[in-house]
């Protein structure tokens, strides 16, 4: 447990300072996967009193231009805190993160619990417990020296990039298209930066709400009515400069703008 609560301080100080981690020290580095989701954990508990409650979870390299580019091969998930979450139309200082980028994504709103005991979870199974989608920028920050050498473990432990997002109007899950074939861009500038569709994120983004749901169980962690999942990239991260104007445009689902001041 001192491991795990010496990596959770010295990523919450570098959290709170905005300065890059650098590799943790082998004595609290986790070593593992699992270890890292319990430096999350801890590390949340630090972060409530700064961030606020916490309001869902992103999930990274659902996509497989995202696992080619981070070089990790499967999902991870993060935290999303109430502070992050912000609406379309959203004016954001860009020095308020190390080094901010931006992704396009299908966020899901949670209508009923999704207990542990309920696993194993299909997509099927889970997208009957969503009450809307929204069309999502998920907010990243590049907070690391040098990200390409700190592993999966310790990304997991710092919630995987994540660092809220902008959320433009909610389409009820009666309305929804089929979300396997939304076609997503992302512009920066009025200019194309990536496009992607649903099908990139694991088939289905509803396989990524399962996995996130399958792996909290693995813990005896739920989903919760009312929670928000940003379910993963439809294109490569766009890294941002000051000033940058962002919109992210999902067929069927609409519009989200921000811009980064």
């Amino acid at each position: 447990m001192d491991r795990i609560l010496g990596a959770a301080n010295r990523i919450a100080v570098a959290r709170r300072m905005r300065t890059p981690l650098t590799a943790l020290a082998p004595d609290i580095a986790p070593k593992d996967e699992a270890e890292g989701y319990a430096v999350q954990r801890a590390l949340h508990d630090l972060l409530l009193p700064h961030q606020g409650a916490l309001v869902g979870y992103k999930i990274g390299c659902t996509s497989k231009v995202m696992q080619d580019y981070l070089g990790i091969a499967h999902p991870c998930a993060g935290g999303v805190f109430e502070r992050g979450v912000h609406e379309t139309g959203a004016r954001l200082a860009s020095d308020g993160y190390v080094r901010v980028g931006v992704e396009c994504e299908i966020a899901m709103r949670l209508a009923r619990d999704l207990a542990p005991s309920e696993e194993p979870f299909t997509a099927e199974w889970v997208m009957e417990a969503v009450d809307a989608c929204h069309p999502a920028i998920e907010i990243v920050d590049d907070r690391y020296a040098e990200w390409v050498t700190l592993g999966a473990p310790t990304l997991i432990a710092d919630d995987f990039f994540a660092a809220g997002c902008v959320l433009g109007a909610p389409v009820a899950r009666s309305h929804l298209p089929n979300l396997r074939e939304v076609r997503g861009r992302a512009l920066v500038g009025g200019i194309e930066a990536g496009r992607g569709t649903g099908a990139d994120v694991l088939g289905h983004p509803g396989e990524a709400l399962a996995w996130l749901a399958n792996r909290l169980a693995i813990e005896g962690r739920g989903l919760y009515a009312g929670q928000l999942v940003l379910t993963g990239s439809l294109v490569k991260t766009v890294w941002l400069k000051a000033g940058d104007q962002v919109v992210m445009e999902l067929q069927g689902l609409g519009t989200v703008k921000a811009a980064f001041d």
